[in-house]
């Protein structure tokens, strides 16, 4: 159960994370560096989200 608990928190921050860089990117003057972060860290929880689901449910 531990691990669902995890991974719904992963999905959560990836999200939050999807809101942040689109809320950033429809501004005038976006901070292309602040994006970068943000991809990058959105596509680190993805990469750990992915993990975590192979642990859940080896099949897929």
């Amino acid at each position: 159960m531990a691990i669902e608990a995890h991974l719904a928190e992963l999905v959560e921050r990836h999200r939050i994370l999807e809101r942040s860089i689109e809320e950033e990117m429809a501004r005038p003057y976006a901070d292309d560096f602040k994006v970068a972060q943000l991809k990058k860290r959105k596509l680190r929880l993805k990469e750990e989200i992915e993990r975590l689901k192979g642990q859940v449910d080896p099949v897929h």
